[in-house]
Order: structure tokens, then sequence, then C-alpha cells
């Protein structure tokens, strides 16, 4: 109901935002401590400064002001400032104060100093208005953008992922190797995942540890009996959900280097643990032998892709630090969860 009323009100914000404040204005403008009465004249000399902040605010501004024409600008205001003071001098105050004011003209200073404070505070009016929607469209537009970047962050990760994994189910295919048809069926089930589950910003943290033991279920059959592949995951909350695809990154590079530099003794550990103030803390760690073909490895988009998404995604909630030493890599990352009714 909110939201339709609010949809029904858009169009006319603006010219509510608008009256309410020429309703303020006006009511200082007209009060008299000595006749506190309501009197017409006081409408329309007030309306004669409005009509020409009127043309101004949604004439001048747009066509000279805001395009830097400056000089334009400054003309037709002068030109309607002076306006106003001549249909107040020689018309308005000569039917309405004909035997007092409308007898002496004080001057074009006093007179500036009478009607600039209005015709200023009205256009000061439109001014704050576009200043509120300007506002409005710079963070449309930036969340627009850390959308399609998102997005596109994410798309990139599918065939990231598909492109060494269909490399790896090919060579056992061409082996003929009997765990093909297991392979596959773990390919489909992290493929699923991929496609269909993750699509949003944020997923169940459950689903994505799920996700993370299927995918190194699917890796660690690659290995074979070349090494030991460790995964240890602490109790959490089903509460908790986190960005998709990001802890997948660590584990699959952790494969794809391992694999890589060595043919034995291949040993990774992974580790997911949740702390009771909702801090992720993930360690992972392979081993690589330093004289090997990996230096030939495409450096791919994950690490670099990773980064970008947490700076969109979580900003100054996580810390990141990645250690390459002689014969071992470590990735930690401490990452601040968030509430799935938060999200």
């Amino acid at each position: 109901m909110q939201e339709r009323v609010s949809n029904i009100l858009s169009p006319y914000r603006e010219l509510i935002f608008q009256l309410v404040l020429h309703l303020l204005l006006f009511s200082f403008y007209s009060f008299d401590e000595d006749n506190p009465r309501f009197e017409y004249v006081h409408v329309i000399f007030f309306l004669n400064n409005a009509l020409p902040a009127f043309v101004i605010n949604y004439v001048l501004l747009g066509a000279y002001f805001y395009k830097k024409k400056y000089l334009e600008f400054f003309f037709f205001t002068s030109l309607l400032v002076f306006y106003v003071i001549l249909s107040e001098e020689l018309l308005l105050e000569q039917i309405f104060y004909a035997d007092s004011r409308g007898k002496n003209f004080p001057g074009v200073f006093f007179s500036l100093w009478e009607i600039l404070p209005v015709i200023v505070i009205l256009v000061g009016f439109k001014f704050a208005w576009d200043a509120i929607e300007k506002q409005k469209e710079v963070e449309d537009l930036k969340e627009a953008i850390k959308e399609s970047e998102l997005q596109f962050l994410s798309s990139q990760i599918n065939p990231h992922f598909l492109f060494n994994n269909l490399n790896n189910l090919y060579s056992y295919a061409i082996e003929a190797s009997p765990k093909t048809p297991e392979i596959i069926l773990e390919l489909s089930s992290v493929l699923r995942y991929m496609l269909y589950e993750c699509r949003s910003n944020f997923v169940p943290l459950k689903k994505e540890i799920e996700h993370l033991k299927n995918f190194t279920q699917l890796s660690q059959l690659q290995i074979e009996e070349r090494g030991t592949v460790n995964f240890h995951c602490g109790d959490f909350s089903s509460s908790f959900v986190i960005a998709p695809l990001i802890l997948i990154v660590f584990i699959e590079n952790a494969f794809k280097h391992s694999q890589a530099s060595q043919t034995d003794k291949i040993l990774i550990d992974i580790k997911v643990d949740i702390s009771p103030t909702g801090y992720l803390e993930f360690y992972c760690s392979n081993n690589f032998l330093p004289i090997s073909n990996t230096e030939n490895l495409s450096k791919g988009i994950g690490l670099e892709n990773v980064r970008k998404r947490l700076d969109l995604l979580y900003s100054n909630e996580y810390e990141l630090i990645v250690l390459e030493g002689e014969k071992q890599f470590d990735v930690y990352l401490s990452l601040n969860l968030h509430q799935a009714e938060l999200v």
C-alpha cells in the first residue's frame, strides 16, 4: 500500500515540495506585526515575485545556467528582476498604494533589496530540489555500475572454471578411465549450483560450503593416489549468507598449481571456520615445486576477480592475505558474514 501511494505521488513530488516551501515563504513574506491580518494584496505582490522566479527555475536554469552559459543567464535574469521592479513601481503600487508608496520611487537599489531576497530564496528552492535529484541519480548510477560489474565478474567465473575442468575430463575420457562417469556426476553437481543457485549477490553459506566440498571431491578424483587433500569445516549458523564463487577460486588455484608442478606428494589443506561473532576464517594451502611448469600457466582472472568482488560486496569488511613461499602457497581470508534477513 505504501509503495503504491509512493508511485502515485512520484510525478508530483517536486510540485508538492515547491508548494510547501512557497507557502512557508509566503507566510513570512506577508506577516506584519502591526497588521497581522491576511490581505489578498500580499498574494498579488508575492506572485509578482514568484512568476519571474518560476521562469528562472524552469527556463533559464536549464537553458543557460546548467549549460554554463552564464552571461546569457545573468542577462535574462537581470531583465526579469527589472521587470519586477517596474511592474511594482509603475503598476501595482499605483493601484494599491497610490496615496502612500506609489507617490515616490525609492530607487533601484532599495527596490532590489526588497525583491531579490524573495527571488533568490525561490530559486534556491529549485537548486535544492535539483541537488537532491542529482544526488539520487548519482547513487542510482553507482548502484547500477556496481551491479553490472558484479554480473560481469561473475560471468567470467563460470567459463574460467568450466574450461579448466573440461580439459581434465577430456584427458580422462581419452584414457578411458573408469572414474570418468564419477567425474561427470561431480561436475554436473557443481555446474548445477553455479548455473541455478548462485545468481544473486549472496547465497546461504550452507549451500556454498556444500559446493566447495563437491568441487574439492571433483578435483581430488584427478589427483588419485598422488597426494593428500584435507578439507575441514567447523559448525556454523544456517542464517549466514556469503557472496558465491569467491572461496572456490582459491581452491581451484591450489589444485591447478600443485598438479602442474609435481606428479606426487601433492598436499592441499582447506579449512573453513566461522566464529560466534559471524566472521568466516578461510585458509587454503598447497605445495608446489619451484622448478616446474607453473610459470607457464595462465594467470587468469581468478585472484584479480576475487579482490574486485570483495571490494564491491564487502568493502572494509574483509582481510585477504596471499603468501607465496619457496614451496608453499597460502591464502588467508577473514570475512564479516552477513545475516540472511539483513541482505
